[in-house]
């Protein structure tokens, strides 16, 4: 931060206004999100266009989640972040603590822009992003088509990498065992289901290599540890890109979830902020992210025009939405607890 001293010029005579300091200059526009390739395609798209429109600088920082790291910045006031790329749970959670500004969804178009699961009061839709099976072509030429599939040790011999949680690994069991995927949470909601998740699980403990990084599922895939994995979509596409990979993405079966752009509480630059995910949400801007990473986009208008060459890596193509599960995050915010404990001493036994 700086002040400057104010110079008074009267009469020829120059004075200098002891103690009457100018205001502190106003904090940058600071904008977080998730950093690598994802956050240098937003760096390109996004934040470097909006300081040139507005003739102001754009900082972004990167962080890597956590609801608690945004509690104490909104509760202590005066946060120095201003907008946040948050997940649902985060979301969820804050809105109902009411951590966030409201969106005013006027200056974005419309709540009719957007698909429906990127609407909230709270917070507006930046991507959309799909959990599913990775595996390699070039070692499997017939892969697998589902979580049945993923199971099927004798069919498809090899390792299986899942994501060290009981999020989405339960939801993948009951699909292995199969539950359709508009049935999930219906059946994880009773006692009867979580049972059942279990048991699917137990079949397959043995071969399982967890995960708790999203880069990982990949280095086992290529090191040839496992035969397929649980993975994020946009990883899946990014090293198929950067190193030359033949990994194939199995839709059916797909969670997805959005994250948004939400304002902090409280934030010095919340108009700005606000002003900024208009800028972010404009379909010939958000149109531009695929070919940096292979994230859906919840803009409609901008999802048709993707160029072709990008559009079959998207989680929000219609052939890849048929038998995908929107994440449950009510649900999870409700259960998650209880389901991690029990998860933890399921892996401990």
């Amino acid at each position: 931060m700086r002040s400057r001293i104010g110079i008074l010029a009267m009469g020829g005579v120059v004075a200098a206004a002891i103690g009457m300091a100018a205001p502190a200059q106003a904090r940058d526009l600071t904008v977080v999100s998730w950093g690598g390739n994802y956050q240098d395609g937003q760096r390109e798209i996004y934040f470097k266009p909006f300081a040139e429109k507005t003739g102001k600088p754009v900082l972004d920082e990167t962080w890597d989640g956590g609801y608690g790291v945004l509690q104490a910045k909104a509760k202590a006031g005066n946060p120095n972040w201003d907008v946040v790329q948050v997940e649902v749970e985060e979301l969820a959670l804050g809105c109902a603590d009411g951590i966030y500004e409201k969106i005013d969804w006027e200056k974005l178009g419309g709540e009719d822009k957007f698909i429906p699961s990127a609407v909230n009061e709270c917070g507006a839709g930046a991507i959309v992003w799909s959990t599913a099976i990775a595996y390699d072509s070039e070692k499997i030429a017939e892969g697998p088509q589902s979580w049945a599939d993923f199971w099927d040790v004798q069919k498809f011999p090899g390792k299986r990498s899942l994501r060290k949680g009981p999020k989405y690994t339960l939801e993948f069991a009951l699909m292995a065992d199969g539950v359709p995927p508009a049935e999930i949470y219906d059946v994880l909601g009773t006692d009867e289901g979580v049972e059942r998740a279990f048991r699917k699980l137990d079949e397959l403990k043995p071969n399982i290599v967890w995960w708790e990084s999203g880069a990982q599922p990949l280095q086992f895939l290529a090191s040839g540890e496992v035969a397929m994995a649980s993975a994020y979509n946009g990883r899946i596409t990014g090293i198929n890109r950067s190193e030359n990979r033949k990994f194939k993405v199995v839709w059916p079966g797909s969670i997805y979830a959005v994250d948004s752009w939400a304002i902090l509480k409280g934030a010095e630059n919340k108009d700005a902020g606000m002003e900024f995910i208009a800028f972010a949400s404009q379909p010939e801007n958000q149109a531009k992210l695929p070919q940096y990473v292979a994230y859906g986009l919840p803009v409609k208008a901008a999802a048709e025009m993707v160029p072709a060459e990008y559009k079959a890596d998207l989680p929000t193509e219609p052939d890849n939405m048929k038998d995908a599960l929107a994440i449950d995050v009510d649900f999870w915010i409700d259960n998650a607890e209880a389901l991690t404990q029990r998860f933890n001493a399921w892996l401990a036994q």
